[in-house]
């Protein structure tokens, strides 16, 4: 992919934004009103009604009470100035000063001939150029295999990671591995207990993959039973089992992290004493009741927090200080953590580890995903095959595929609880989404091998004002937006918005499709230049279509 960056796209909702905003400033002089009222950046809108033109802009209603002036005839001297600006064809106002634009056909058309220069790299932007991120998830317990919710935030975490990328930030995905505490003790006696065949010890793992690891174990190491400490051998080589069982799944599911974090290394390291040392030198650290306390309240947290309990040993609480340290020395401006719904009540208390670190408000960022529900035809899939008492990412992949999983899981914003309907995600039909838009795409393929087999070839060019139907104006006025669409999805930490738009895309595909606008003509006609500019077109489509799927992590077939 080439590096991320800005396009000369000629108008797109950006550069008609930027040229809005010069034909305003030119506007305040011209009248003699006082500039400094002005915003430093506005916005077009595309109307609902496509009759009130391309797009449309409220920066007189928004400045002139400011300056001073009627919105109206300051409507009117911008648009004026905006109606010279190149690729404009006119300039309407209407009620009180809105204004609508209709751009010129061929500066409208000239998308789709740089999308195609353009080709993976369209979509790209500057937006978040110089930001240094650090973004956290999934980090299951690798205690077994990742549930449904972990699943969804594979899916998000990965995408959005990706839309940052493609915004220009310089961001690590990493995997917080908690390979310390009772729960991994617990899991290691739970292998034990499988492999002796005895029961279940109390607080221990159960399901179909404590017997297979347990199994696995013994074939790694045949001695395990007869080692000088066969909870030991168990705990060790287990856990490298079960974490090699979640690499391998997110990898089979397209979800990759630079870097899978250790909290037990931040034990071996020394780390967490650094971080409540830290701490302590900044006047946070209390000792009461025979516990070492971080005084989180005066950060906003409901109650002070334990670093080293009664019995001297390290709460979670005091590896979470380190592990957010870590991060910041590492380098790290901005850290963000997905976390599942059953964590909401953690977001005080690592805010306020980032104050306690004398860090501003923002460096950390908290997303609380909500749950996913696994259905069958409308009822609820409860148990797992392996895991016995959870959905597991295996079970949803196996019910439904990577691709109708990955955007099924990223169609949804965070913050809403998801169905995740079996009936529905495999159905071939438009009643499907991943469908509709992978079909839409194949279907932009199929119009391209067609008009190679008619020997009908982009060439060097293309007369970008033969395409001015109303069903090529709409496809191109979506393919603009791409760009935008990703800045502000990566701005928000809103990947859905790239399936959302996915999805209006194919709309305009298919519509441009089911009209008069004939790709290739009928057989015994002779192609003309419109075919060859709708032939651009048609590849522009199949290129953003690509795009957008993958910044998703779902395929774009060619055929279906």
């Amino acid at each position: 992919m080439r590096k991320p960056g800005v396009y000369d796209y000629r108008v797109t909702p950006e550069t008609l934004a930027e040229k809005v905003l010069s034909a305003t400033r030119e506007a305040f002089e011209a009248l003699g009103l006082d500039a400094a009222v002005l915003p430093t950046r506005t916005a077009v809108e595309r109307p609902r009604d496509s009759k009130h033109g391309d797009y449309a802009s409220n920066i007189a209603l928004q400045t002139a009470k400011k300056a001073g002036t009627n919105p109206r005839a300051l409507a009117e001297k911008i648009s004026e100035l905006l109606a010279a600006a190149d690729g404009i064809a006119k300039v309407d106002i209407a009620g009180p000063g809105f204004l609508n634009i209709t751009l010129d056909a061929a500066a409208a058309g000239e998308i789709a001939g740089k999308i195609v220069a353009a080709g993976d790299a369209y979509g790209t932007n500057n937006s978040m150029e110089g930001v240094y991120a650090n973004l956290e998830f999934v980090s299951a317990n690798p205690t077994g295999p990742i549930h449904a919710g972990g699943t969804r935030w594979a899916a998000m975490g990965d995408a959005l990671a990706r839309v940052m990328r493609a915004s220009g930030a310089k961001l690590t995905a990493e995997y917080y591995v908690n390979d310390a505490g009772a729960q991994i003790d617990h899991f290691a006696g739970s292998l034990l207990a499988r492999a002796k065949g005895e029961p279940t010890p109390e607080n221990g793992y159960v399901g179909a993959y404590i017997d297979e690891i347990a199994a696995d174990v013994l074939r790694t190491r045949p001695d395990a039973l007869s080692a000088d400490d066969p909870y030991e051998v168990f705990k060790t080589v287990g856990l490298e089992l079960m974490l090699a069982d979640i690499k391998s799944t997110l990898a089979d599911f397209g979800t990759h992290f630079d870097v899978f974090f250790s909290e037990k290394g931040l034990h071996d390291r020394g780390e967490i004493d650094t971080a409540v040392q830290r701490l302590a030198d900044l006047g946070h650290v209390f000792e009461a009741d025979g516990a070492t306390w971080l005084r989180t309240t005066e950060f906003g947290d409901d109650k002070d927090r334990v670093l080293k309990n009664s019995k001297g040993a390290w709460t979670y609480f005091a590896s979470d200080c380190a592990y957010y340290l870590d991060k910041r020395e590492r380098g790290f401006e901005k850290l963000i953590f997905m976390l599942g719904a059953d964590h909401h009540g953690y977001v005080g208390r690592m805010q306020a580890i980032s104050r306690a670190f004398g860090d501003e408000p923002g460096t950390m960022e908290i997303l609380i995903g909500q749950f996913v529900n696994l259905l069958d035809n409308g009822e609820p899939i409860r148990l797992s095959k392996r895991a016995g008492n959870i959905i597991t990412l295996n079970d949803v992949v196996e019910a439904v595929g990577v691709d109708a999983a990955r955007y099924a899981l990223t169609r949804y914003s965070a913050d809403s609880m998801i169905d995740l309907d079996i009936e529905l995600w495999t159905k071939h039909g438009n009643d499907n989404p991943v469908y509709y838009v992978q079909y839409a795409h194949s279907r932009t393929n199929g119009v391209l091998r067609t008009a190679r087999d008619r020997g009908l070839v982009l060439g060097d060019g293309y007369d970008a004002s033969l395409l001015h139907k109303p069903q090529e104006n709409d496809l191109l006025k979506a393919l603009a937006e791409f760009p935008s669409v990703v800045a502000t999805a990566a701005e928000l930490r809103e990947p859905h918005r790239i399936a959302r738009y996915a999805e209006e895309l194919a709309g305009a595909w298919h519509r441009f499709q089911n009209s008069d606008s004939l790709v290739v003509p009928k057989v015994g006609e002779q192609a003309g230049p419109v075919n060859v500019a709708r032939l651009w077109l048609a590849n522009a489509t199949r290129t953003v279509l690509a795009n957008a799927l993958g910044m998703l992590g779902v395929s774009a077939p060619e055929r279906m």
